[in-house]
């Protein structure tokens, strides 16, 4: 039981103590309320001699346990655009003529329409404009007067960005017009010139997106600890003015693994798609023997379901209850059905969860979360790694990957809404059988401080050992534990036993949020539809499995 929970109902009890020793002589008291407040007209006060031999109870200061923050939110704040500084272009000395390694194309004459052309950007991609182009004072996107077919191959893939789940708008370049008077050519310059800088400034928008995202999710929450990827716009303007594979370049820069490329096919299935013509309120809720408005279109998407094994001899009781919002008890089996076939616990109780699973969501929340899915991979390394291990957290699964094949899968148990489990990647490194469990030190003083406050021995009977910065053993039932506030300096770690709360294994990737994957003893969670229950490792229904798999052997 929580601390605050046994404190809260204690509370009333002590002030019923008191009044009890402070009121008139049970011996007189006819019921609890004359007892409790002098009510009864024999009841007697005490002689005041009594009266001033009781000695006065000291007050108990209330001690405050002190907590340790968690992981907090943070309001999201894109870059700023800024206008594009172009002064340090503008003023660069033109190239000399003999210099091998250009060609005059006229970009050094034409960047001086630069001069007052508001070009709104990201402030590193600002930045690296200008030092790209003092440099390499040419073009890239236009050939003679007018653009070339680079240019038009990076307009083009702007043109589908959609497809990956990214805004054309965000890209969007208005090319010059293709006709123009040949005595307008100083003009006609400029806005081929102001038409390059912008295609770059929105070709590097388009990259960043690509490799990074266009989220930094590490300003979204602390719970996110995602390296952002190392890019050289630089480089990547060089490696587009010495190719004519524009297009190949770009859709290269996108993450490569087959689960990027399966969203995107996910996605134009869905858009492609009608939008569902039957609709089931979110919030339903129907046991058996219940009637509720909702349920006949319930079992209208059964009867479509390909994927949900009728049982044997009930084939014929779907039909025989169409249209009807009784639950009649001789629909449970199939219900039940549908649930473990869409991995749910087969109970029979069909609320949102089941009403989710077999009736999704709106076409457009569909198409939705595939797009932040999209994003969510851009996160991640392009290559994920083989053999890999894949901790899908909104889904509580995990899964072992090798050779480009899941070959073990399973349910997992990740941290509850306040401390839940954080985003990142790393290396497993080793595997330990009968672990101690080293007590985090926000469980140290969020939940065992309270009651160490209240019980100093509490350690020492549960099985947990103690030690000091020296490692030395320390008895808890010998420490002040409230001296310290939140910087206890002694360690607590749990002796190996049935009892552990690591069970008999743990697999490590050691990081700086101590998160790592475990057995334990409270099996039964694996069997909730909803698994978030830890405080931010990763509990394994299958743990030796998974060991076996990191460590390449069989058992």
């Amino acid at each position: 039981m929580r601390f605050h929970l046994g404190k809260s109902a204690a509370l009333p009890f002590a002030i019923l103590a008191s009044a009890v020793l402070a009121g008139a002589p049970a011996a007189h008291a006819e019921n609890i309320f004359d007892m409790l407040f002098g009510r009864h007209p024999r009841a007697e006060p005490l002689p005041m001699d009594m009266r001033q031999q009781r000695p006065e109870r000291p007050a108990t200061p209330r001690v405050r346990a002190p907590r340790v923050a968690g992981p907090g939110y943070r309001t999201y704040k894109p870059d700023v655009l800024g206008k594009v500084d172009f002064r340090p272009l503008l003023a660069a000395p033109a190239p000399a003529a003999f210099e091998p390694s250009l060609q005059n194309d006229g970009f050094a004459e034409a960047k001086q329409g630069l001069d007052g052309f508001d070009l709104l950007a990201e402030k590193d991609i600002g930045k690296a404009l200008t030092a790209y182009y003092t440099q390499h004072p040419q073009f890239i996107w236009v050939t003679g007067f007018g653009p070339n077919s680079r240019a038009e191959q990076a307009l083009a893939e702007f043109g589908d960005a959609a497809s990956y789940g990214l805004n054309p708008a965000d890209y969007a370049v208005t090319p010059p017009p293709a006709n123009f008077s040949p005595d307008d050519t100083a003009d006609r310059m400029k806005d081929l010139a102001r038409f390059e800088l912008t295609l770059s400034a929105r070709v590097l928008r388009y990259v960043h997106d690509a490799v990074e995202g266009r989220v930094d999710p590490n300003r979204m929450s602390d719970y996110y600890d995602l390296p952002l990827k190392p890019l050289d716009y630089g480089a990547v303007l060089d490696a587009l003015a010495h190719t004519y594979e524009v297009k190949t370049y770009l859709e290269s820069r996108h993450p490569q693994n087959s689960e990027y490329q399966a969203l995107r096919k996910e996605l134009q299935t869905l858009r492609a798609s009608a939008e569902n013509d039957i609709v089931v309120d979110p919030k339903t809720f129907v046991r058996p023997g219940e009637t509720n408005p909702e349920f006949h279109k319930i079992l209208e998407l059964l009867s479509r379901s390909t994927d949900i094994a009728v049982p044997p001899d009930e084939g014929g009781v779907l039909a025989s209850h169409a249209g009807s919002d009784l639950y009649s008890d001789d629909l449970v089996p199939l219900i039940k059905a549908a649930q473990k076939a869409k991995g749910l616990k087969p109970d029979g109780v069909i609320g949102p969860r089941t009403v989710q699973a077999l009736a999704g969501t709106s076409k457009a929340e569909k198409i939705e979360k595939v797009i932040l899915a999209l994003e969510e991979m851009r996160w991640l390394p392009s290559d994920l790694g083989d053999p890999r291990v894949f901790i899908n957290e909104p889904a509580f699964m995990v899964t072992f990957t090798k050779g480009g094949v899941d070959q073990l899968s399973m349910r997992a148990v990740v941290g509850k809404p306040t401390n839940q489990t954080t985003f990142f990647y790393d290396q497993i490194e080793q595997v330990d059988f009968h672990p101690y469990w080293g007590v985090p030190r926000s469980i140290l003083v969020n939940e065992m401080l309270p009651r160490l406050l209240r019980d100093p021995g509490y350690l020492d009977r549960a099985g947990y050992e103690v030690t000091d910065s020296k490692g030395r053993r320390i008895p808890s039932s010998s420490i002040d534990w409230g001296a310290y506030g939140a910087n206890i300096p002694y360690d607590v770690r749990q002796q190996p036993s049935e009892a552990n709360a690591l069970g008999e294994l743990k697999i490590l990737f050691p990081n700086k949020h101590a998160i790592y994957m475990h057995d334990t003893p409270e099996k039964y969670l694996f069997d909730r539809d909803m698994r978030a229950f830890s405080h931010g490792c990763v509990r394994l229904q299958k743990p030796r499995e998974m060991a076996a798999a990191v460590l390449d052997t069989t058992v």
